[in-house]
């Protein structure tokens, strides 16, 4: 009989160290934390104050330009507190922002939505290597992954780039980004007519 109480004993040790934590995972662009959906009610459920996180979070991104998405972490606590951890934004943020486009390729395989040098790329990785899941990885294992993205965005990796044809490149995707915009408000009109 002793043995078994020691055994329960022992058992309910371990279960009080269980952690029941809720976390939330989730983008929020840097210093526009607002209370309003969709971060409010994300909060509300996890009982977070919602203004509080809100200043700590434009508090802790005030160094950062505005609106910038940032990936960010939130371990909920049982005492209504919480650990924030705020990751380096999306790769996908960063090869567009080199690259000069704001939107990727609507057919990534087919299309060229812009191009990057391997300098480029070398960069980014090295501000990626900051990021929590990432900073055990080698920079060749991220340049391989930002490889994969830039391919699924559309965007080309050279060695080299002129920035006179690479200026015309992008005047005549702007043309075809127009016309691919056409196309989709054009589809759009007649999938109302259809249901309307």
């Amino acid at each position: 009989m002793s043995k078994s109480v020691a055994r329960l004993k022992s058992m309910r040790k371990v279960a009080e160290k269980i952690d029941h934590s809720s976390k939330m995972r989730t983008n929020i662009p840097a210093g526009m934390a607002a209370a309003g959906p969709p971060l409010g009610p994300m909060l509300g459920q996890r009982n977070i104050n919602i203004a509080a996180f809100c200043k700590d979070f434009n508090e802790k991104t005030a160094n950062i330009k505005q609106g910038i998405p940032l990936p960010t972490r939130v371990k909920v606590n049982s005492d209504r507190s919480y650990h924030l951890v705020i990751h380096q934004p999306p790769a996908s943020y960063f090869l567009k922002q080199a690259a000069g486009i704001s939107k990727g390729a609507m057919e990534p395989v087919r299309e060229t939505s812009g191009k990057i040098t391997l300098k480029h790329l070398y960069e980014i990785a090295k501000i990626k290597q900051q990021d929590p899941p990432l900073e055990w990885k080698s920079l060749k294992e991220i340049c391989t992954m930002l490889i994969a993205t830039a391919r699924t965005c559309g965007i080309e990796i050279v060695k080299e780039l002129d920035p006179k044809e690479y200026g015309e490149f992008l005047e005549e995707r702007k043309k075809i980004v127009e016309e691919q915009k056409k196309m989709l408000q054009e589809k759009r009109e007649a999938k109302m007519l259809r249901t309307a």
